[in-house]
């Protein structure tokens, strides 16, 4: 399945977003009510959910990997749970990075499988529970914030400082998920990424109800030489100008710049047209690593294309270092505090 947010939706509201506003009141109503009356389910460990305020990325998969790395530095066991966006499995299994394929379980959760355990599953509940059952002793959600099937002990969301809340208007008018009074009365904090002024607005409302944020960045992982050198630049992702944008910054020109759905496997025309390009122009092809694992372990001419590529790696870099360390620990207690709640309840 490929997601692909409408442009509309992140420029100021326009008529599309005024038609489309008795849908996006029912919409949020329903999804505000399942937020609010749903039965979460418990399990015994402490669950941090990454999650973000509206449809498409914000860089909650970077900001997930470098929780997990906070996590085994404290000694825990942390394991990822994932819905598997973008693969075809209908089960709950975990990831083998050396087995499976993105087209199978998803492009995030072979990302995610590299740094810890991860499980994929349609059915939350279940996957967490099989995570514990594998020994992990801490749950990162990516994503799942909305879904309220699991009783979440810290719930980070992420919200990108360039985008924002788009137009500010609930799906399908706009790319917010739920009424934002209602997130917010669940979330714990917020992290904003990047330096842009988007944001500001839902920082101020947070800190009006309490809730504390934290601020990051994208930075690219190990040495480059992109500098001066012209590129092709293709990216499947929800915000393929952020990748643009990022490549700019080490320095490389930008020739060509392709984009692509959110989660889009490519056709063998479509790959066939970039090498051909690049060829053709002489262009080194950059792309990002959801968009490599994607390609990878595929023959013909996704074998070619990986083999062209140069994957630009980022992670997500706290102001605070001690940061995700903190998180941890407040989900922790949360968590203790969780599981004593229930053991007064069943008592």
């Amino acid at each position: 399945m490929v997601s692909e947010a409408p442009p509309f939706w992140w420029t100021k509201a326009d008529w599309r977003a005024w038609a489309l506003s008795p849908f996006s009141f029912l919409y949020g109503r329903i999804a505000g009510y399942r937020m609010t009356h749903a039965r979460r389910a418990s399990v015994p460990v402490p669950v941090i959910c990454i999650g973000n305020f509206t449809v498409g990325g914000a860089g909650k998969t970077p900001t997930a990997l470098t929780i997990a790395r906070a996590a085994k530095a404290k000694g825990l066991r942390p394991g990822f749970l994932s819905r598997g966006y973008g693969g075809s499995l209908d089960v709950t299994v975990v990831v083998d990075p050396a087995h499976h394929r993105a087209v199978a379980v998803g492009d995030e959760p072979l990302l995610l499988a590299r740094e810890a355990m991860t499980v994929v599953s349609r059915r939350r509940v279940e996957g967490a529970e099989r995570l514990v059952r594998e020994g992990a002793d801490l749950i990162i959600m990516d994503d799942g914030f909305q879904s309220a099937r699991l009783a979440i002990d810290y719930a980070l969301l992420v919200i990108d400082t360039t985008r924002g809340l788009g137009n500010g208007h609930t799906v399908p008018g706009g790319p917010v998920r739920a009424p934002i009074s209602v997130q917010m009365r669940y979330a714990s904090a917020l992290l904003k990424v990047g330096k842009g002024n988007a944001a500001d607005a839902i920082v101020r409302m947070a800190a009006r109800a309490a809730k504390p944020y934290f601020t990051a960045s994208l930075k690219v992982c190990g040495e480059n030489d992109l500098a001066g050198r012209k590129v092709l630049a293709f990216a499947g992702i929800a915000d393929p100008g952020k990748f643009f944008r990022t490549v700019e910054s080490l320095g490389a020109e930008i020739a060509i710049g392709r984009s692509f759905g959110d989660h889009e496997h490519l056709s063998d025309d479509e790959m066939a047209d970039l090498l051909s390009t690049a060829e053709r122009d002489d262009l080194l092809i950059v792309t990002t690593s959801k968009d490599f694992v994607r390609l990878a372990g595929h023959h013909g001419k996704a074998e070619e294309l990986v083999a062209k590529c140069r994957v630009i790696e980022v992670e997500m870099a706290f102001e605070d270092p001690q940061a995700p360390g903190l998180i941890i620990d407040r989900a922790t207690e949360a968590c203790r505090e969780r599981r004593l709640r229930r053991s007064r309840k069943s008592g």
